[in-house]
């Protein structure tokens, strides 16, 4: 798809999406987002970027490990997961916080600014995921880490099946390239071009929990990336692809919930001094 119009796509797709995100995704992807800050290695007065921020869960928690004498600027193409971002910021006294809407291939920010640059689950969204790498390299200063997580390989993902799903009633162009950055050594590599030295790369294999129907639906349908095509769906439309990816995950009941299969890649590597 042309680059441009991909953009757009996540733009409003995300918009869309902004207000169910934090509800029906931040406890699902609690364990990736805690591993990539472990992996950061976070510590009081650094300069932090979050790239593809959502809705702040990450840069908020960033905040926290860099204290009042550090900062984070978070950053989405998203305008409206922007402003969740800072009303969730301000809701929590973090003052320490800013957040931009920002294109991560062409970050409005200086180079060596940042002792950390992260992006939890947003480089596989970005039309040129290699450039958005080689904006956070030229941001990061020398000897700085940069940490990013994606989904990773599609067949160990157990919610992917609402991307043909969507597809069969409408073309949702969300992301014909979704799981490449989780396959094989992709991620790594894109970081390796960009410049990165020293990185290290995990897999990890994990269940996504979900309360209920409705719960699974509404993270699936209302707060991911196929938002903006199923604002295009009636009612029954909706019916018949709630009741087609309940039944594609049917082997994943948990008591009334679910416990769905996912897999996260998560990388981290240095800029070199």
């Amino acid at each position: 798809m042309e680059a441009q119009l991909q953009r757009r796509v996540q733009r409003y797709g995300w918009d869309r999406a902004a207000t169910h995100y934090q509800a029906h995704w931040s406890t699902p992807l609690r364990r990736s987002h805690l591993r990539l800050l472990e992996l950061a290695q976070l510590v009081p007065g650094e300069r932090v970027m979050d790239v593809a921020c959502g809705t702040g869960i990450v840069a908020l928690a960033a905040a926290r490990a860099v204290g009042p004498s550090g900062s984070v600027l978070g950053t989405d193409l998203s305008g409206e997961m922007v402003e969740q971002a800072r009303a969730a910021a301000a809701s929590c006294g973090l003052a320490n916080t800013t957040f931009s809407r920002m294109d991560a291939e062409a970050l409005d920010a200086g180079a060596d600014a940042f002792d950390a640059c992260l992006c939890a689950l947003g480089l596989m969204y970005v039309p040129d995921p290699e450039t958005a790498a080689r904006e956070m390299w030229r941001v990061a200063r020398p000897g700085g880490r940069t940490v990013v997580s994606v989904w990773g390989q599609r067949s160990r993902c157990g919610w992917a099946e609402v991307f043909p799903i969507v597809d069969a009633r409408v073309a949702s162009d969300v992301c014909p390239l979704f799981f490449r950055l989780g396959t094989g050594d992709a991620l790594q590599s894109a970081l390796r071009e960009a410049g990165f030295v020293d990185i290290v790369v995990e897999r990890m294999v994990t269940h996504l929990s979900f309360a209920d129907d409705d719960d699974v639906c509404r993270a699936a349908f209302l707060g991911g990336p196929v938002a903006l095509a199923y604002a295009r769906f009636d009612a029954a439309t909706r019916s018949a692809v709630h009741a087609e990816y309940l039944a594609s995950i049917s082997r994943y009941r948990d008591g009334t919930g679910y416990a769905v299969p996912g897999e996260f890649v998560i990388a981290a590597g240095r800029k070199p001094r």
